[in-house]
Formats: C-alpha cells, structure tokens, sequence
C-alpha cells in the first residue's frame, strides 16, 4: 500500500481527516437547505472557510515543539490584548460586545482564548519541575493565567466562553497531575456559591435562561421558545428524517438560528435518528484519535496539548447537542465543523492542527531516537 499511495499523503492522520470531511459535507447539505435550497449565504462561505482553515491547519501541523514553546506565552498576550480591545472598540452585535471588526470578517477574540488557554498551560506545566506539581506554586499562576480572560469575557458578557475557557484549563491542570482533593475542593464550592453566583453574577437574560432550561413549557411562545421548537424538530425527524431540504420547521422559520447554534436540529429534523448517529459517530472518531495522539506523546507538553485541544472541541460538541435537546440551557454554543460561523470554525481547526502538530512530533521521535 506504501507503494501506491505517495508518502506525503499515506502518513497523513486519516483517521481524523475522514470524519471531519463527512461533518463538513453534510454541514455543508444541512447549510444549503437551511438557506431554503441555495447555496448562499451559508453552504459556499462554510466549505471556503474550512479550505482556508485546512490548509492554516496543517501549516500549524509542521511547527516544531521549539516553536510551539517559544509562542506560547506571546500567543496568550496577543490574545488578551484583543480582549481588552474588544472592550473599547469591540463591535456590537445581539446585545454583546463580542467582536472585532476586521473588515473581511467579524473577529471574536474570545474564541481563539479557547486554545489558547490550552497552549500556555501545557506550556507553563511542561516546564514545571515535578515536584513542585503538589504544590500552590502549581496551582496559583495556573489560576491566574484562566481566571485573567474569563474575567474580560465575562465583561461582555458570554458565559458560555467563560465555561469553555475554565474547562480546558482545568482538565490540562488535571492532566498534569495536581492533586484530585483540590479539585473536588472547587467543586465544593462552585456548588455552595452557585445561588450567589446566579442571583449577583450573572445578567438577568442569563437568569431567564436558566429557568426556562428547567421549565421551557411555562413559556413557549417566548423565553421557552427556541428549545420548544429545537425539540419539536429533532422529534418530528423520526428514525430516518423527512428527506433532505424537506424540514418544516427550518424553511417556515419556526426554528430560530437553524445555521448556527440549532443546526443539529435543522439536521435531525430531514435526516432523522440515523443522521445523528452519522454526526455523533464522526465526532467519536475524531476524539478517539485525539486521545490515541495524547496517549502516544513521549513528553508533557505534548500530550497536554493534544488533551486540552481534544476537550475544547468536545466541550463545543457536548455543550451544542444537549443545548439542542433541552438538556442544558441555551449558551450561544455551536457545533463545530456543522455551523456557519468563521471565528468557530477558525478555533476548531486550530485545535485539530495543534494536535496534528503533536501528532507529526510522537512520530518522528522514534526515528530521532527523542525521549522528552
């Protein structure tokens, strides 16, 4: 088979690049019937995107380990530079300040904040001594280094990058070993200041979301509208769909964002149970891949990298489908590779090119004979 397949290609990562090839077709399809069968304005701006992001992808997939750790740090000051800009020149847009208008396109800066985060912990931790893992010298800049852009994200406000940004940020502290009690400790008292958190912290639309999360049926026709419809899509889908550009509840318009935050939706609806397990089973491979990447890795920095990346895309996944089915409260989540969005599918691919980028150094370290 090496024989036939030109090197170059062969050793490709396949087993991630097949499935991604199959969530953005069939985003793709789902895109061109939510535009009620046009290829504008949604299909053709979603397929050049991901060109463009592949091919940035895998330019990111030939940094050397060296270059990775000398940009980290600069990485996440540019970003946070960004974020600060936001909050005086950021442009407006749903009743939040979230964006930079770069012209060609609307730049969300707390979105590249997702991998990021991920970059400059592997890189903080790689470079830590292991025995000082245990300790509060482990633990404190760590904090700092999530907490800094959490709070600016926060400003604008959109919680649900805030969660995502904790939450890769505490699994790549999990994954490097701190101790199990001092997390369970801030479980303990994210449960005690919860109500505190919810009745101070957050705006009063966050609030109503949260209650219509737990009862959209008390208001249908407004708050509990979008997951009322969501779940009427996904239910009228049935086992095999209602045909491809047939769906009701997209072209009628009673399913709001059908592109971006509800394409799942807008999919289940004329693909049915078995178009979900074509999304879902994709996702699947492309995690499992990941994992196997961060398995495989000979060195800290490397498989914290491809762990954190892996869980910021699962995180966007598992947050947009349970949105979608009434299973968690509507956050502004899209599903990656499926929904039209520029700043959403520029940080997915940049997930998956940095652990392309670990996956190119697990295999030439045996050949270099490198154990780091």
């Amino acid at each position: 088979m090496s024989g036939i397949v030109p090197a170059p290609i062969a050793r490709q990562p396949w087993r991630m690049l097949f499935p991604l090839f199959v969530l953005i077709g069939f985003g793709a399809l789902v895109l061109f019937s939510a535009a009620a069968g046009s290829w504008q304005p949604y299909a053709a701006s979603h397929i050049l995107r991901f060109g463009i992001f592949l091919v940035m992808a895998f330019i990111l997939a030939r940094f050397t380990r060296e270059w990775a750790t000398f940009l980290a740090f600069p990485i996440y000051g540019i970003i946070l530079l960004m974020l600060v800009a936001v909050e005086a020149i950021g442009f407006v847009g749903g009743g939040s300040q979230r964006w930079l208008d770069l012209g060609f396109m609307q730049l969300q800066p707390s979105e590249l904040m997702k991998p990021a985060i991920v970059l400059v912990l592997a890189r903080f931790y790689s470079s830590l001594p292991v025995g000082m893992i245990p300790t509060w010298r482990a633990l404190i800049p760590a904090g700092g280094l999530i907490l800094t852009p959490v709070a600016l994200v926060l400003l604008q406000p959109d919680l649900g990058t805030s969660l995502a940004i904790v939450f890769g940020g505490a699994l790549v502290m999990f994954s490097a070993g701190l101790p199990i009690r001092w997390f369970m400790g801030a479980g303990l008292a994210a449960a005690v200041l919860a109500p505190v958190a919810f009745f101070v912290g957050l705006q009063p639309y966050q609030q109503k979301r949260v209650f219509t999360f737990l009862d959209p049926e008390s208001d249908p026709l407004g708050d509990g509208y979008h997951i009322t419809q969501s779940k009427i899509a996904i239910g009228s889908g049935g086992f095999s769909g209602k045909g491809f550009n047939e769906g009701s509840q997209s072209h009628l318009h009673y399913l709001p964002e059908p592109h971006t935050d509800f394409i799942f939706a807008t999919m289940a609806e004329e693909w049915g149970f078995l178009g979900g397990l074509v999304v879902i089973g994709a996702f699947a491979l492309i995690f499992s891949w990941g994992l196997s990447v961060a398995r495989a890795s000979n060195d800290r920095f490397g498989k914290l990298i491809a762990l954190g990346m892996t869980a910021t895309v699962f995180f966007y996944v598992a947050i947009n489908l349970m949105m979608v089915m009434g299973l968690a409260p509507v956050v502004g989540i899209p599903l990656p590779f499926m929904s039209h969005g520029g700043s959403s599918m520029l940080t997915n691919m940049i997930c998956l090119g940095s652990i392309m980028m670990v996956d190119r150094w697990n295999r030439k370290a045996p050949r270099a004979g490198i154990m780091r």
